[in-house]
């Protein structure tokens, strides 16, 4: 049976954070009920349609999950054990925001299953999280972490930006070393892309914050990097760091070019040789699943899709009608497939192997992209050592630069 991952989006929030360009809701509270029998309906049918799959990992996003009453959280877990076979040794994941936790939360999540825990931080300076819009502050975080540990969970992974307006590396060291002394198994960390449309992207247009500079960011990575490599994280990923065997499996899967199924408004979904995602209109979300017709439409409509051929035109299936949840984004064909693997493979620090690279495509990369690797080995942004293909220390700052040769 094919193996699948699970990605469960839960798009309410108490406050939209002023960098966030997610599809995710603040003051719709009045349609959680709604939503989460729309996402328990998507969940069966898919379950149904894909001969119910083998399921390895469960990641619930956002917005922030931990946001709505837990009982709706046991409720879709629950659903996805009845209709899904769960491997025994299933990574199961919800994304949690300090000021939205409670010890009754953390219970009903331990009680059902959930057994890694991932938490937005951001920073340890309260004024950061401020001004940038977070709903909390250090020392709740800090209050939430221990109340986890207390109640059992032993998998926890914190996210901490960087390059935010007005953060200084002594700020950032501040911040690691709070962090390390509380040893949670994984850390995320992400630099702050300012992106249109958000208000932290208006405030910075408008000259109210300050936009940090691009050798500023770098320096910050690299002494992040430095700083928790030395204290026992191993780096797995650009952005990730994680004690020995608590490595992100939902990620790495991803990383690894394995399938999974997205829920929920928003979610992108990898199948076959095809990437779709759910329409981002909540109410249209609801709406189509909760009529019975809209669900043979879509049911019929998802086979369909998951039965097309590489050349078919892309435009004439990206429906958006009444009827209509999904929208394809790319069929893949062999060679697409080949570079996506090659650049999602450049992602993880132990870089690309070209025995499984040749195991899966039975083609040599070294052969098949003797163009770009060279460009890439000369330009000194990657290496080949042996069986592997990875970024140098200069391709980690460039990794961009290395990614576009195979898009």
């Amino acid at each position: 049976m094919k193996e699948f991952g699970i990605y469960i989006h839960i798009p309410f929030c108490v406050k939209k954070c002023y960098y966030c360009d997610f599809v995710s809701y603040a003051n719709k509270e009045e349609l959680i009920k709604d939503y989460v029998q729309a996402l328990k309906k998507e969940i069966k049918i898919i379950g149904k349609e894909r001969n119910f799959p083998k399921i390895t990992t469960i990641y619930i996003g956002g917005g922030t999950p931990s946001f709505i009453d837990s009982k709706y959280i046991i409720d879709i877990i629950r659903t996805i054990k009845e209709v899904y076979d769960i491997k025994k040794d299933v990574e199961i994941t919800i994304e949690l925001n300090p000021g939205t936790i409670t010890k009754q939360k953390l219970e009903d999540y331990i009680e059902v299953g959930i057994n890694r825990l991932s938490i937005g931080l951001q920073s340890t300076d309260n004024n950061l999280l401020k001004q940038i819009g977070r709903i909390h502050t250090y020392e709740q975080f800090l209050e939430n972490y221990k109340l986890a540990r207390k109640i059992g969970f032993k998998n926890i992974n914190v996210d901490l930006m960087l390059a935010l307006p007005n953060q200084t590396i002594e700020i950032l060291e501040d911040s690691i070393n709070k962090l390390i002394k509380l040893q949670p198994e994984h850390i995320s960390v992400y630099s702050l892309i300012i992106e249109e449309n958000t208000k932290l992207y208006d405030l910075i247009e408008n000259r109210k914050m300050e936009f940090v500079e691009e050798d500023i960011e770098r320096e910050m990575y690299w002494h992040v990097k430095t700083k928790l490599e030395k204290d026992g994280y191993e780096q797995y990923e650009i952005s990730n760091f994680a004690k020995i065997e608590y490595e992100s499996k939902h990620n790495m899967n991803c990383w690894n070019q394995e399938e999974y199924i997205g829920f929920g408004v928003a979610a992108h979904s990898y199948v076959g040789n095809i990437r779709y995602s759910n329409t981002c209109n909540l109410r249209k979300y609801i709406k189509v699943l909760s009529k019975t017709s809209n669900i043979k439409e879509y049911t019929k409509y998802l086979s369909n899709l998951l039965k097309i051929k590489e050349n078919v035109d892309i435009a004439k299936l990206n429906c958006d009608d009444t009827n209509t949840l999904a929208t394809i984004h790319e069929i893949q064909n062999l060679f697409d497939k080949e570079k996506e693997y090659m650049m999602l493979g450049l992602r993880k620090i132990e870089g690309v192997s070209i025995q499984k690279f040749k195991n899966k495509f039975t083609e040599n990369p070294l052969y098949l992209f003797r163009k770009e690797l060279n460009k890439l080995v000369q330009e000194k942004l990657i290496q080949v050592d042996g069986d592997i293909i990875r970024l140098t220390n200069k391709g980690l700052d460039l990794a961009n630069i290395v990614w576009e040769e195979f898009v």
